[in-house]
């Protein structure tokens, strides 16, 4: 496992852009899943991008408007968010998880690390 430190989130009018940040910190010897979740209130936490040194894959919700990076050399995972829609308001977290075969990237419950989760809010 390794431990999450999301930040960036922030206020921001509709049409806006923000970029989240989150710092990985333990065993970052291996090669892991990495990936960003959020959840509304009163809604299910939902997948909204991974990458991986196999692939990178987004929700179709945020294709075009979001985009998912790290710098592995500081152990960092990015997604730079534009085009932002009220309906993106949510808590936004990080997670990851060993790269293993079969492994289900886009299931919240595959994940065995998280953050503590960086709250966007987006005004119309």
């Amino acid at each position: 496992q390794v431990n999450l430190v999301e930040s960036g989130g922030g206020s921001v009018q509709a049409g806006g852009s923000l970029k989240l940040a989150c710092v990985a910190s333990g065993d970052t010897s291996r090669s892991y899943y990495m990936a960003w979740f959020r959840q509304a209130p009163g809604k299910e936490r939902e997948w909204v991008a991974t990458i991986s040194t196999i692939l990178t894959d987004y929700a179709d919700s945020v294709k075009g408007r979001f985009t998912i990076s790290q710098d592995k050399g500081k152990n960092t995972l990015f997604l730079q968010m534009n085009s932002l829609k009220p309906e993106n308001t949510a808590m936004y977290y990080c997670a990851a998880n060993r790269v293993v075969g079969g492994f289900r990237w886009q299931n919240k419950d595959a994940y065995n690390s998280w953050g503590q989760g960086t709250q966007v809010t987006v005004s119309s």
